[in-house]
C-alpha cells in the first residue's frame, strides 16, 4: 500500500512538472516565432554593411550620448547569432530523440 500511495505520489508529481515543461516550452516558441522576423532582419542589419556604417559613426562621435546601441556592440549581435545557431541545433536533436521515441 505504501509503495502504491508513494508511486502516485511520484507519477502526480511528474505530471505536474512535465506539464508546467510543456507549457512554458510551448510559450517560449510561440514568443520565438513571434520574434523571428526580427531576428532575421537584425541578421541582415549585421551582416548586410549598415551595422558597420553605424558603427563606425558611433565611434566618431556622431550618435548622440543618450541612444541605446547595445545593437553596436561588437559582440552582442554576434553573441546572439552563435545561441541561436546552438538553440536551433539542440531544438533538432531533440526532435529527432522524441521522434524516435514515438516510433
Amino acid at each position: 500500500n505504501r509503495e502504491r500511495i508513494y508511486r502516485i505520489e511520484q507519477m502526480e508529481k511528474y505530471l505536474d512538472d512535465v506539464s508546467k515543461a510543456v507549457k512554458d516550452l510551448s510559450d517560449a516558441l510561440t514568443r520565438y516565432e513571434w520574434e523571428r522576423e526580427n531576428y532575421y532582419k537584425l541578421l541582415d542589419y549585421y551582416e548586410g554593411g549598415l551595422w558597420m556604417q553605424d558603427f563606425e559613426a558611433d565611434e566618431e562621435g556622431k550618435l548622440p550620448d543618450d541612444l541605446k546601441r547595445g545593437v553596436l556592440s561588437e559582440d552582442a549581435v554576434y553573441d546572439l547569432i552563435t545561441e541561436h545557431e546552438r538553440l536551433i541545433e539542440r531544438l533538432s536533436e531533440v526532435s529527432i530523440k522524441e521522434s524516435a521515441e514515438v516510433i
